[in-house]
């Protein structure tokens, strides 16, 4: 009788820590903000980065939803506009990746400073996690243009206590069979190799946002 008594409690008690666990689990939401490269420029769907991140996350057995918040041709200036309204309630973490179009057009790099730090700090007071992504100004801006853009991300991420992904483009940007015909964006095997180095910053960025919001 004390065995069947003890063989009941235990029962009771896994069933009572599984449907806890079940309860406890939830799906983290991200936003990919960005600009064309995040958009996914030309692909067909889903061959965008969020949504290969996503399915990269999802077979690592990360119950992870990433929203394409991608909006071709945008700057820093086009995203501070719309980063109330374009990450919505409920979002745990935004992938922020902006800047690329800011140094293809001459933009001060100390106007892409300002928005970006600008949007963090927005981020931050809704209680959304960032994961900076940086970028780099394209040799023909010249050494001096470079010098003043290149380490923005990196003072952002000092600053505010965000976590970095210093180049975007990281193993695509010199490789041209990893682009579209107009050398700048990645084609789908080029998003497969971005997805790839990325993947362990991402999933570490997810680790924290779970363990510091459960």
């Amino acid at each position: 009788m004390r065995f069947k008594v003890a063989a009941l409690q235990f029962t009771v008690i896994a069933a009572s820590l599984i449907f806890t666990a079940a309860a406890n689990a939830r799906t983290i939401n991200l936003v990919g903000f960005g600009d064309s490269l995040m958009a996914g420029y030309q692909l067909p769907p889903g061959d965008g980065f969020p949504e290969k991140l996503q399915s990269a996350l999802k077979a690592k057995g990360l119950d992870v939803a990433v929203a394409n918040a991608g909006v071709s041709g945008d700057t820093t200036t086009g995203g501070l506009a719309r980063i109330d309204w374009s990450v919505p309630d409920g979002t745990d973490g935004v992938i922020l990746e902006l800047g690329a179009n800011d140094a293809l057009r001459g933009i001060p790099p100390e106007v892409s400073e300002k928005n970006l730090d600008q949007m963090i700090a927005r981020l931050k007071q809704r209680g959304i996690d960032v994961l900076l992504v940086g970028m780099m100004a394209p040799p023909n801006m010249g050494a001096d243009y470079a010098a003043r853009f290149n380490p923005i991300y990196r003072k952002l991420s000092e600053k505010h206590g965000v976590r970095l992904y210093a180049f975007f483009l990281d193993g695509v940007a010199l490789d041209a069979a990893l682009k579209l015909e107009d050398g700048m964006h990645p084609n789908a095997k080029g998003v497969d190799i971005m997805v790839g180095k990325m993947e362990a910053d991402v999933t570490n960025f997810v680790g924290t946002i779970s363990t510091v919001k459960k």
